[in-house]
């Protein structure tokens, strides 16, 4: 779980890793305002299954960008990515064009999240 940018706001973020976390997820919070390239490097050295971003700057299309980049340059281009966020319809299926597994946006119901990463991680 990560939050790129300067986006200094991250409940939404903890509140999804305490969920995935009482499921009995090993969850990696990286705390606010990673760059793209860390955060690709924490899930290469973490191993991690899926890689999660929670944006509300407004900036998710570059910022997503940006990490899915760093993702492939760090041989980790098959790590699925979720976002979650102030997102947009119309920015939602852009991201989703660019390979972002599943978008959830505000007022996504926590079941719903649990379930869809679950799925992702399992397929």
């Amino acid at each position: 779980m990560a939050k790129p940018g300067l986006d200094g706001h991250d409940r939404g973020a903890k509140v999804i890793a305490r969920l995935l976390r009482d499921e009995g997820d090993e969850v990696i919070y990286t705390g606010i305002r990673q760059r793209p390239a860390q955060i690709a490097r924490t899930a290469v050295d973490e191993d991690v299954q899926l890689v999660g971003l929670s944006i509300l700057s407004g900036a998710h299309v570059p910022l997503v960008r940006s990490v899915l980049l760093a993702l492939r340059e760090q041989g980790a281009g098959d790590i699925p990515v979720v976002v979650g966020g102030t997102i947009p319809a119309a920015d939602a299926e852009v991201l989703k064009e660019m390979g972002v597994r599943a978008v959830f946006g505000i007022g996504s119901q926590l079941n719903d999240i649990k379930e869809t990463m679950q799925e992702i991680r399992e397929s």
